[in-house]
């Protein structure tokens, strides 16, 4: 499905400030050449090997196979990237473009944190200067990528507006950038947004997608599952298969603590509304009046109210299936995948990773499932840690507060 006139079907499109039409129209024009230039598109490769360390590996998960004693699961190891999730893949294409546009300066909105690490590790690799936006509750959720952040030299800047989240994060980045785009770029981090990002985000996050064809020669691929809250990692990893009838491709978003208003952040079983917000039409959770609504998710990179408008066409259109996986269902299929395969899923690649187990039982044996384990775990140790071993964990931490 490629986009027209800034849309996908009835989504998408580029609802602005008369001011930003011209930063986004500028942003447009560098990326369409960019992304036929030869030596750009080589720039970006050899960035991709030496400093991401792609391609990122197939995985087959055979002792959760057998355990399961369904569908053969695979799992696309994005968490091996540098910075530890596929993020780095979108944030390294846009720092390069960004220095390429003669940018000094970059911004960006980073809810679990793991997109704010990319792009302040892209930043200092390319010697660009870097503020990252982001919710003061994430702040608290996420302390490790803060660290990570600031380590890499960023300025992170604790959004307390709103539910102190993702999308007001992302509100902030806009503000900034409508007062600064003459030397900033803003390095949005999902497949959403004003056009050009959903499609530009889309086409650096592809690479996932393009490295599982190569890796997949040999296998029947029968369905494709990954976590979607804005939906970069989706896109990219179901990029090359959209046009095609198979396989199946899934999409998984955050059942969180159950159904009603402010519970989860499940867009796509009707719960979502058409609405306008953050520059782009999607669907949306809003109440009543139009006003978005809160959410909640054990992770912090899938409570985003709203989802890219490219999966919402293609959820329209029935080429994506949505389902919703719960926290427990998270924390569960994260016990699961490192008891059996020795690998920590990211709460966000978790929900994906939940999904997957009950595909697998209801597939059977002679099927081929590939998940996206869009990002490792590590960046969650305080929330998994707490939701698992609760006392212990309490325990530790206060000790540990003595020390300091």
């Amino acid at each position: 499905m490629k986009q027209y006139n800034n849309f996908f079907g009835d989504f998408g499109g580029r609802y602005v400030p008369e001011v930003l039409r011209g930063p986004l129209s500028e942003l447009e024009e560098a990326y369409t050449n960019a992304i036929k230039d030869p030596d750009f598109l080589a720039e970006l490769k050899d960035f991709q090997k030496t400093f991401i360390g792609r391609p990122t590996p197939l995985l087959h998960a055979e002792n959760a196979t057998k355990t399961l004693g369904g569908a053969d699961i695979y799992i696309k190891l994005e968490g091996l990237a540098n910075t530890g999730a596929h993020k780095i893949n979108n944030a390294a294409g846009q720092a390069l473009l960004a220095k390429r546009m003669g940018k000094k300066r970059v911004i960006a909105e980073t809810g679990a944190g793991q997109h704010g690490v990319a792009t302040a590790s892209a930043c200092a690799k390319l010697g660009l200067d870097c503020v990252i936006y982001m919710g003061t509750e994430d702040i608290r959720r996420q302390r490790p990528n803060v660290y990570w952040m600031e380590l890499f030299g960023a300025e992170v800047r604790g959004v307390n507006s709103g539910s102190c989240t993702l999308k007001d994060a992302v509100n902030e980045a806009f503000r900034d950038w409508t007062a600064s785009y003459k030397d900033t770029h803003y390095l949005l981090g999902s497949a959403l947004g004003p056009s050009p990002y959903p499609d530009m985000v889309r086409e650096f996050q592809s690479v996932i997608g393009n490295e599982v064809v190569t890796q997949t020669e040999d296998i029947k691929i029968d369905a494709m599952v990954a976590c979607v809250g804005g939906g970069s990692n989706a896109i990219g990893f179901f990029s090359p298969f959209i046009e095609k009838d198979k396989p199946r491709l899934i999409g998984v978003e955050a059942g969180g603590r159950g159904k009603g208003a402010g519970n989860n952040a499940v867009r796509m079983d009707d719960s979502g509304k058409l609405g306008i917000v953050q520059g782009y039409k999607s669907y949306f959770l809003l109440d009543d009046d139009g006003q978005v609504q809160p959410t909640h998710s054990i992770s912090a990179g899938l409570d985003y109210p709203g989802i890219g408008p490219q999966l919402a066409s293609l959820g329209e259109s029935g080429r994506i299936e949505f389902q919703s996986a719960t926290d427990k269902d998270a924390l569960e299929a994260l016990k699961f995948f490192a008891s059996t395969e020795g690998i920590i899923f990211a709460m966000e690649s978790a929900h994906a990773g939940a999904a997957a187990i009950q595909l697998a039982k209801d597939l059977g044996k002679g099927r081929n499932i590939i998940v996206n384990m869009s990002g490792r775990g590590d960046k969650d140790l305080f929330i998994s840690a707490a939701a698992l071993y609760g006392d212990k964990w309490k325990e530790f931490l206060e000790e540990e507060a003595k020390r300091i």
